[in-house]
């Protein structure tokens, strides 16, 4: 699956009626709309300042809107009525999740779980597995929301939607920017990713756009329709696959 290709769903939906179908579920629900109308503006900007050059793949994005965004919408407002309900607290205004920030990065105390991680991952990794990426840069860190597309035969290393490859340990592979060392001075230099284990306040931080500077929390980041529409389709029970 190519980059971004989760998103580019087509449907013949158009802006007339784009958020109420006559009998959609929550499409009644009074903060759908607004759930609705903040996704949509945020996505309509990213897209504007994207370089996408390329107007099939434009269009194509552009095509999906309706379809991601109402059904991010959907799950937001009937949360607490799920098989699955998210732990997080919906932003209506901002079309986000919102929890209490830890001091810390939380993936930063999981460096060093590599056998634990490697065994989670056997064990568990799968096609359409959300899963935390760990970012280091020079502006700090902050978790990203994954998907696996692609597993290898003997289940040792795994490819995301985005991010590439990873080997079970939370190596990133065949990058020419990735360092072992994800000391404050490469992360300065370069930007370091690291697969993490899932865990509630990491799967937390990932789904409410925490950051962090080298000293202090940073105000949160805006995800991406991407990884908004990845949030709802958390285990929050185990963090394994989904039972479809």
């Amino acid at each position: 699956m190519a980059q971004g290709d989760e998103l580019s769903h087509s449907t013949p939906n158009t802006q007339v009626g784009f958020f109420s179908d006559a009998g959609e579920l929550g499409g009644s629900h009074p903060q759908f709309n607004e759930i609705c109308t903040a996704l949509y503006e945020r996505e309509i900007i990213s897209l504007a300042h994207s370089e996408i050059k390329n107007l099939s793949l434009l269009r194509r994005r552009m095509g999906g809107l309706p379809y991601h965004v109402k059904a991010i919408a959907r799950y937001m407002v009937n949360n607490d009525n799920t098989i699955n309900p998210s732990p997080l607290k919906t932003d209506t205004h901002n079309g986000s999740w919102y929890s209490k920030q830890s001091a810390k990065c939380p993936g930063i105390n999981h460096l060093d779980d590599v056998e634990k991680r490697e065994e989670w991952y056997s064990k568990n990794a799968g096609y359409g597995l959300v899963v935390p990426v760990l970012v280091l840069n020079m502006e700090g860190s902050h978790i990203e929301l994954d998907s696996i597309d692609m597993v290898n035969q003997d289940n040792t290393q795994l490819h995301l939607n985005k991010n590439g490859w990873f080997a079970n340990t939370g190596e990133c592979i065949h990058s020419t920017t990735q360092r072992d060392d994800l000391s404050e001075a490469a992360a300065l230099s370069v930007e370091n990713k690291k697969l993490l284990r899932p865990s509630k306040a990491i799967m937390t931080a990932a789904s409410c756009g925490h950051a962090w500077s080298f000293k202090s929390k940073r105000s949160p980041r805006a995800l991406s329709l991407r990884e908004m529409r990845l949030s709802t389709q958390i285990n929050w029970k185990n963090f394994t696959l989904l039972d479809r």
